[in-house]
Order: C-alpha cells, then structure tokens, then sequence
C-alpha cells in the first residue's frame, strides 16, 4: 500500500475528488444532491472556507476550496462532511454498497471511499487546469456533449460572471486538461 503523505498549506487552495463506495452512482439522485448541500452548508458554518467551483457527477465529485489564512484542516471538513451526509443518507432510505469486515469492525457505513483525493493548487496556471478539468469532467465523462447542459456544476455560475463563455469547452476538451487522470 503506497505511503501517501498529505499536503497542509495553511490558506491553501485545494483540488479534491472524492469517490463513492464502489463508485455507486448515487449522488445526483435528488435527495442526494439535497443532503449533500445541506452537509456542505453546515461544515462552511462550523469552519469556514471557501468553496471556489464543484462539479457533482453520479459517483464522485471534484471541488476546489481555499482555506483562510493559519488554517490548513480541509481534512477534518471532509470527514463531518461524509459523516453528515452518510447519516442524512441512510436516515432518508438511502442504501449503502456491500461492507467489508474491516469496515463493520470500524463501525464504518459503505457510502463513501475511506479517503479523498487532494492536489495543493500550486499558482495560477495550476489553478486554471484543475478549474477547467472540474467543469469539463461531465463532457470527459460522457454524461453529456457540452459544458453547459449539465445542471450540477459551478460552470453556470462563472457563465455568468464572464469567467466562461456559454460555448466553452465545444471544441473538445480544453488542452490543458487533456491527459489529466484526477477521477
């Protein structure tokens, strides 16, 4: 098993996918996207960050946050995060993938991968890559042919900022983020 050390950057900006359970195509049902929100909107209360762009696909989702100044916990943030949606999830009817021993003897519920992915956002080249790879993935994913007809992304939003074009991204992926294996 590879020794994976994080990255803690105090006031850092993070790149994050995080997987479901066997990669269980759950997280776009309607409930899901619900108690996923609310899990989010509580841990911003508890600890605050900001949440730059996502992107919700059925089996996992991708997130650039910034954390303030001194603080560099976005692991924590994770864990009520799952842990808040896990229990809101199950407590809706929602089901779990099938356990292992290991997890049953952790007391631990088959909703989410026990870990997430992070990448430290290193400038601004770097930051422009993980953005445009975020609202690509549904393209690169199949889940639709353009940018803009997928709903559960923070691409509208920048849309209408002026930061993307409507058509972004119909020319076929985005060269900088050809190539990235971050899924």
């Amino acid at each position: 098993m590879p020794n994976y050390v994080r990255n803690y950057l105090a006031g850092g900006t993070y790149f994050f996918t995080v997987v479901t359970q066997d990669r269980r195509p759950i997280l776009t049902s309607s409930i899901a996207r619900k108690l996923l929100h609310d899990a989010i909107a509580k841990e911003l209360k508890v600890a605050p960050f900001e949440l730059v762009a996502i992107v919700l696909l059925p089996a996992h989702l991708h997130a650039i946050w910034t954390l303030p100044d001194g603080d560099s916990d976005y692991s924590t943030r994770w864990r009520r995060i799952k842990e808040r949606f896990t229990r809101s999830y199950l407590a809706a009817g929602g089901t779990e993938a099938t356990t292992t021993l290991n997890r049953l003897a952790k007391q631990e519920r088959a909703i989410w991968q026990p870990r997430f992915w992070e990448h430290t956002i290193r400038d601004e080249d770097d930051h422009e890559r993980c953005f445009d790879y975020l609202h690509y993935n549904p393209v690169k994913h199949g889940m639709v042919d353009k940018v803009s007809e997928y709903s559960w992304s923070t691409f509208h939003k920048f849309v209408r900022t002026g930061l993307y074009n409507a058509d972004w991204g119909c020319g076929g992926e985005p060269a900088d983020v050809e190539g990235a294996e971050w899924d």
